[in-house]
């Protein structure tokens, strides 16, 4: 027990106010100033607990600084533009993308870099992979970043924004929370009360679940600051994450340690605690605000219509056998959508000022391939 400081502190805020809500644990899980989980450690690679779509081939990034350059040229080109990453892990996203983008030099030069990253080990990553990088500046949050044309990437940043989940029960639905069992080890629970009216706001797929079933939501908080910033301030924003395309029932909570699902109650702050985003709410919210949505679309489509197969070939031409088959076996992975693949399993949706009618890989084929 003394080995989990975070387990402690949970089990004795529990006894002292009650039952915990899921979003609360969840935010302690990660966030907490001493034992959360973004602000401890480094996350990713073999050595740490799961690994994302930068880190498994240059591809990735390098058609993600493509499609920026894309975005630059509908937005008429600007000479000034901030190029916004939250959630950078170790700056490999960054780095890739922006090599891509040397080959267009009006561009590399009206580029100011923002990091939005609060984990100090990860931000250490960042400065050395990234040392070489004039303009470049790191904030808390994405309120601290200057106004100003802006493009946005965030590429699995939603799923790790703490949930609310609701449970049905006979006579309406009960916020899930997190309680202490008879031996004192955390078990899920539910509130006593039913939300009122918390029905009224549903989806229409989710009103007729059963008893039994579980809904999960977030605030739009998040969602709908990028989407006001790109609205007023000219731009776009990439959101790229694992989640489904319509809000539905179901319970996603999970935690994965050591590239493994683990159980999210066992060892809180130790693993990554995460759930499925609602691509349907986050277009949603986006419209709401008045900026345009593109997609969503599957992330194997995103890619393969931005070029990635193309990319590969070229890649695999120039290398060598065993480096050769090493690309093949990522771009498998980043676009399969069989066992192992993130293919469908990841979405990809855009946000922009009104004006912007197509983003590439995100409109229909023929205008994306063309962008």
């Amino acid at each position: 027990m003394s080995e989990q400081p975070l387990l402690n502190e949970i089990k004795a805020l529990i006894k002292s106010s009650g039952p915990m809500p899921v979003w609360r644990y969840m935010e302690l899980c990660l966030m907490h100033p001493r034992h959360g989980y973004y602000v401890s450690r480094d996350p990713l690679g073999r050595e740490g607990d799961f690994t994302t779509a930068p880190e498994v081939s240059q591809m990735f990034g390098e058609l993600l600084g493509l499609w920026t350059a894309s975005v630059w040229k509908q937005m008429g080109s600007p000479q000034f533009l901030r190029l916004i990453e939250i959630g950078p892990g170790r700056g490999t996203m960054m780095a890739d993308a922006l090599r891509a983008l040397r080959v267009l030099p009006p561009l590399y030069q009206a580029l100011h870099i923002h990091l939005v990253e609060v984990n100090p080990i990860l931000r250490e990553r960042q400065s050395a992979t990234l040392a070489n990088v004039r303009n470049i500046a790191w904030h808390d949050s994405i309120d601290e970043v200057p106004e100003g044309p802006s493009i946005i990437l965030a590429n699995e940043y939603f799923d790790v924004l703490p949930i609310h989940q609701m449970i049905r029960h006979e006579h309406g639905w009960h916020e899930r929370v997190i309680e202490l069992d008879a031996n004192s080890r955390l078990q899920f629970g539910a509130a006593p009360e039913p939300t009122p009216r918390f029905e009224v706001l549903l989806p229409p797929l989710v009103r007729a679940a059963p008893v039994g079933a579980v809904f999960e939501w977030r605030p739009d908080g998040e969602i709908m600051k990028l989407a006001t910033r790109v609205r007023d301030q000219d731009g776009a924003a990439l959101i790229i994450d694992y989640g489904h395309l319509r809000s539905d029932a179901g319970d996603t909570f999970q935690a994965i340690a050591r590239h493994t699902f683990a159980d999210p109650l066992k060892a809180p702050g130790q693993a990554d605690v995460t759930a499925h985003v609602d691509f349907q709410a986050l277009a949603r919210a986006a419209e709401d605000v008045g900026a345009r949505v593109h997609g969503p679309v599957t992330q194997g489509d995103f890619l393969k219509r931005i070029g990635i197969d193309t990319r590969a070939a070229a890649l695999m031409q120039k290398a060598a056998p065993e480096v050769a088959t090493d690309i093949s076996v990522a771009l498998k992975r980043l676009t399969d959508t069989g066992r192992g693949g993130m293919g469908s399993m990841f979405k990809v949706l855009g946000i922009s000022e009104p004006r912007l009618t197509a983003l590439a890989g995100l409109s229909d084929l023929e205008q994306a391939g063309e962008t």
